[in-house]
C-alpha cells in the first residue's frame, strides 16, 4: 500500500497554533464505521457517547522540557538539542541542529554553564549521544530551569503556560511529545464520566523519536517504527478484563493508548496482563484490533503513521472522507486542535 494514499490537502490556517482557553471547548467529529456515518458535536458532549460499564484508557506520561538551546564552546555557534532517550545516567540520545557542527568530542554549554554536554558518539539523521554535566542536585531540576517544551515544528506560536502541553492527569515523566488527545480532558469532565459509571484507567507510553520522523518510504510495508517504552499495571489489566467480561467497551484516549493496548493484546491474546517493555507496533489498514473497541483522537498529519492507524480502525475511505469534511468545516488540526471519536454504534446516550 502506497504512503501517498494517505495524503490530503490541509490549508495552513487550520493548523492550531495555540490551545483553547477552555480545554473542553474543542469541536468533536463522531465517526461510526458500522454505519459509515459522520456527525458533528463538541467535546463537552463526549459523555453522551459513553455507556455505563465502558472504560476510557488514558496515557499518563508527562512531557520533558526536552528542548535545549546552547552554544558550541569552541566557536560560539548556536546549537539546538532535543532530548530523546536516557541511555545511561546523564547520557542521552538526542537530535541536534545543526548536526554538522557537533562532532565526537564537541562540547556544548547551556544557561551560562549551568549545564554542559559532550558529544560521545554520532548517529544518522542528526542523532547524537551527549553526556551531560551540571551544577545542581539533579539533571531534571536543571532541565526544568533551562529546558523548553518540545512543541512540534508546525506550531510556531510561543506557549505561555507549559502546563497546557501536559494532560491534567500526567504523572510519569519521559515523553518528548504530549499524548494530545488527552489535552481535551479536565478533572471536572473526568469526574462526570466516572459519575455516570464509566471506568477510567491509565497506562503509560513515553512518546519518542517516531513522533518527529516522517514516513519517507514509498510503501507502508517499508516503514520501520521506532521503539517506545510502555507500561500497564496489574490494576489496569484487571479492570480491562472485568470490563470485557461484563460487556463494556474499551475506548483508548489517543493513538499512544491504542498502541499500548494493542501491543499487550498481541502478547497476551486471552486477556490483558500486567506488562512493560518496548513496542514498535505499526498499525495500518488490514490490521485486526484486539485491544480496543473505540478511540478518541485528534486530526493527524497527512501521510503519517497516525492517520494510517485511524484508517485501520475506521476504514481508509471513511477516514479520508472525514478529513475532507473536517477541512470543509474548518476544524482545528494537530496537537492543539479538535477531537475525533471513532466508535461503532455511536448513538448518543442519555
Amino acid at each position: 500500500m502506497k504512503v501517498s494514499e494517505f495524503d490530503f490537502n490541509l490549508p495552513e490556517h487550520l493548523i492550531a497554533q495555540t490551545p483553547l482557553e477552555d480545554r473542553t471547548k474543542s469541536r468533536m467529529m463522531i465517526v461510526d464505521p458500522k454505519a459509515n456515518d459522520i456527525q458533528h458535536s463538541s467535546f463537552e458532549q463526549v459523555i453522551q457517547y459513553l455507556n455505563p460499564g465502558d472504560c476510557l484508557v488514558l496515557n499518563d506520561t508527562r512531557v520533558l522540557p526536552a528542548r535545549l538551546y546552547g552554544v558550541k564552546v569552541e566557536t560560539g555557534a548556536k546549537i539546538e538539542v532535543l532530548l530523546l532517550k536516557e541511555e545511561k545516567q546523564n547520557r542521552w540520545k538526542t537530535l541536534v541542529k545543526p548536526a554538522k557542527r557537533v562532532k565526537e568530542g564537541t562540547i556544548i554549554t547551556f544557561g551560562d554553564g549551568k549545564l554542559k554536554a559532550e558529544c560521545a558518539s554520532e548517529g544518522s539523521q542528526g542523532e547524537r549521544e551527549l553526556v551531560f554535566t551540571f551544577e545542581g542536585p539533579s539533571f531534571y531540576e536543571v532541565l526544568e530551569q533551562l529546558g523548553e517544551m518540545p512543541l512540534p515544528p508546525y506550531i510556531r506560536e510561543k506557549l505561555d503556560d507549559r502546563e497546557r502541553y501536559q494532560t491534567v492527569f500526567s504523572k510519569h515523566t519521559g515523553s518528548v511529545a504530549a499524548p494530545t488527545a488527552g489535552l481535551h480532558f479536565t478533572d471536572e469532565v473526568l469526574k462526570k464520566i466516572q459519575d455516570k459509571g464509566v471506568h477510567v484507567a491509565f497506562i503509560t507510553l513515553h512518546v519518542g523519536l517516531g513522533t518527529f520522523r516522517p514516513v519517507t518510504a514509498d510503501t507502508i510495508e517499508e516503514h520501520q517504527m521506532h521503539g517506545e517504552y510502555y507500561q500497564i499495571s496489574k490494576g489496569t489489566a484487571n479492570l480491562l478484563n472485568q470490563v470485557r467480561e461484563e460487556g463494556g467497551r474499551v475506548i483508548a484516549v489517543g493513538t499512544t493508548s491504542a498502541r499500548t493496548l494493542e501491543s499487550v493484546a498481541q502478547q497476551h491474546p486471552e486477556e490483558f496482563e500486567e506488562s512493560s517493555g518496548w513496542t514498535d507496533i505499526f498499525i495500518f489498514p488490514g490490521y485486526t484490533f484486539k485491544g480496543i473497541d473505540g478511540l478518541i483522537t485528534n486530526f493527524h498529519l497527512p501521510q503519517s503513521t497516525l492517520i494510517m492507524l485511524v484508517s485501520a480502525l475506521a476504514g481508509k475511505e471513511l477516514i479520508l472522507n472525514a478529513y475532507e469534511e473536517a477541512v470543509r468545516s474548518e476544524y482545528r488540526f494537530f496537537s492543539f486542535g479538535d477531537a475525533m471519536l471513532i466508535l461503532e454504534g455511536s448513538t448518543r446516550q442519555q
